[in-house]
């Protein structure tokens, strides 16, 4: 199966699941935000929709974020900064509709849940019907000590991850 055939799986499946997004989406902040893309996922719906199949999942952390710290098993890697001064990626919305069609379920995620925002917000702009925000990112929000992945986030609540 192509990386194609795969995405067009996964928005049939997501057609007729639409409505198990809407039960998840933190709609306090969609609302009182009035933020610029669909909005923002909890971990555990984030989870339920990739497990499904039913989102394509999108990890905007550098290259070497994800060699040493890990990332989620399928996920697309399509970093937002870039180059050693962390420069927004100005082939980030080119190289989003390259991979992945404007009608399908995209979830961002990061290391904290910063930069989907960002991510979310461009994809938006550009015609993506359905991108969220994963909330905690995949370390998650740093300790009293500097310290991210023991208070929340993708590792902390043991989802999977290599």
């Amino acid at each position: 199966m192509t990386f194609a055939d795969a995405i067009f799986a996964v928005v049939v499946r997501a057609q007729y699941q639409s409505m198990a997004i809407d039960s998840h989406v933190d709609r306090d902040s969609l609302g009182a935000l009035r933020l610029p893309y669909s909005g923002n996922l909890t971990q555990s719906a984030a989870r339920k929709l990739i497990e499904q199949q039913a989102a394509v999942l999108v990890d905007v952390r550098t290259a070497e974020e994800r060699r040493f710290v890990g990332y989620v098993p399928g996920s697309l890697h399509l970093p937002w900064l870039v180059g050693p001064s962390m420069q927004p990626n100005p082939r980030f919305v080119s190289e989003l509709e390259a991979k992945v069609p404007k009608y399908a379920i995209v979830l961002f995620l990061c290391r904290s849940g910063a930069r989907p925002v960002a991510a979310a917000t461009a994809a938006a702009r550009a015609g993506f019907r359905h991108v969220y925000n994963i909330l905690e990112g995949f370390e998650g929000d740093l300790d009293q000590s500097g310290y991210c992945g023991s208070r929340n986030g993708w590792r902390f609540r043991g989802l999977r991850w290599v």
